[in-house]
C-alpha cells in the first residue's frame, strides 16, 4: 500500500459507481474517478479526484490510475446507441485494463452481471462474459463481482416502473409475471466489492439479496408503496415490445429492450450462490415511497445526451 494513496473508481457519479465511492469514503479512502459525467445530479456528496475516462488517449489512461490502489471498474453500456456496440465496450475494458497494469495498479474489482457467458443468444450476456475474460487475462490480480438486479437511490428500472404505477390506470405485465429475479441492494454491492479488493486470492462471486421473488411480486410490492394499484394486463412478449416501442417514443428513451426481457424472463437475475447481500427490497420501497417514481429516470439523459 506503500505509496498508493488513493482508490480508483470508474463512473464514482454513477449509479452503481457512487454506492462503491460513498463506502469507500467512509472508510476514509481517497477517491479518484475516471468519468465523462462529472457533474451528474444525485452525486453531489461524493468527493474526489476527476481525470476523464478517455480510451483513444492510452498514454493519458494509464497516467490518471498511476499511483491508485484498487480500481473499481463499473464501465460498460446498457445498449447499443449510435457506432457503441458491446463489442467497442468489451475493447474499452481491455483497454482500461492494460492502462491499470502499466500504471501499477495493485488490483481490480470489476463489476459484472449474473449468468454471463460467452455463449449467450443475448448480446449482452456475452458481452459481460467476454468482458470479464479481458480481465482474468490482464495479467493484475483481479476480483469479479456479478451483482442481480441493483435496486437503491438512482434506480433507474424499478423508479421508472413507479413512475408508470403513478400515471397509467393499465399495466403491462410480461408474459405471466412468474419468472423470478433476486434484487440486491447497492449497499450491499458495494460492501461485495471492497471485501473482493482485500482477497488474497483471485475471485468471482454474485452479489444477490436476500430475497428471491417473481417478477409480478416486485411490481405488487412498488403498486403498494406508491399506494397506486392500476389493473394489470398480461401480454405476450410480441405485445410487450410493441407496447415498449411506443412507451419509448413518448419518454424519448429507452425504457426496457429485447435483451434485458429476455434475461429477466430466462430468470438471469437469480443467482446460484448463497446471497451475500442482506438489505430488503420491500423495506427499501417503503422507506422510499413517498420520492419513488415522482420523476421519469432517462437513461438517454444521463449517458447520451
Amino acid at each position: 500500500m506503500e505509496g498508493r494513496s488513493f482508490d480508483v473508481v470508474t463512473g464514482a457519479f454513477s449509479f452503481t459507481g457512487r454506492f462503491i465511492a460513498r463506502r469507500l469514503m467512509a472508510q476514509e479512502r481517497r477517491l479518484k474517478t475516471l468519468t465523462n459525467h462529472p457533474n451528474r445530479e444525485g452525486a453531489e456528496d461524493i468527493k474526489a479526484d476527476i481525470a476523464p475516462l478517455q480510451f483513444a488517449d492510452r498514454e493519458a489512461l494509464v497516467e490518471s490510475l498511476r499511483g491508485g490502489n484498487v480500481l473499481y471498474n463499473t464501465y460498460w453500456v446498457r445498449f447499443h446507441h449510435g457506432k457503441v456496440r458491446f463489442g467497442e465496450a468489451v475493447a474499452n475494458t481491455r483497454v482500461l485494463m492494460g492502462a491499470a497494469r502499466d500504471a501499477g495498479i495493485r488490483k481490480v474489482v470489476h463489476i459484472s452481471v449474473s449468468n454471463p457467458s460467452e455463449d449467450s443468444p443475448l448480446d449482452y450476456y456475452a458481452g459481460k462474459a467476454r468482458a470479464e475474460r479481458a480481465v482474468r487475462e490482464s495479467g493484475l490480480a483481479w476480483a469479479i463481482v456479478r451483482p442481480t438486479l441493483i435496486f437503491g437511490a438512482g434506480d433507474i428500472l424499478i423508479n421508472n416502473i413507479a413512475w408508470l404505477l403513478r400515471r397509467l390506470p393499465i399495466f403491462g405485465i410480461p408474459g405471466r409475471g412468474d419468472y423470478r429475479l433476486q434484487p440486491v441492494a447497492g449497499e450491499d454491492v458495494a460492501a461485495i466489492a471492497t471485501w473482493a479488493a482485500e482477497q488474497a486470492d483471485n475471485v468471482t462471486v454474485d452479489a444477490a439479496g436476500p430475497d428471491i421473488i417473481y417478477y409480478s411480486e416486485m411490481v405488487e410490492s412498488i403498486a403498494i408503496a406508491v399506494r397506486r394499484h392500476p389493473r394489470f394486463l398480461y401480454l405476450s412478449r410480441r405485445n410487450t415490445l410493441r407496447a415498449v416501442r411506443v412507451l419509448n417514443r413518448v419518454v424519448r428513451d429507452v425504457v426496457l429492450n429485447e435483451p434485458e426481457l429476455e434475461g429477466l424472463m430466462q430468470e438471469l437475475l437469480v443467482s446460484h450462490e448463497r446471497p451475500r447481500g442482506t438489505l430488503r427490497l420491500d423495506n427499501w420501497l417503503l422507506t422510499h415511497a413517498d420520492t419513488l417514481g415522482t420523476r421519469y429516470a432517462s437513461e438517454l439523459d444521463r449517458h447520451w445526451r
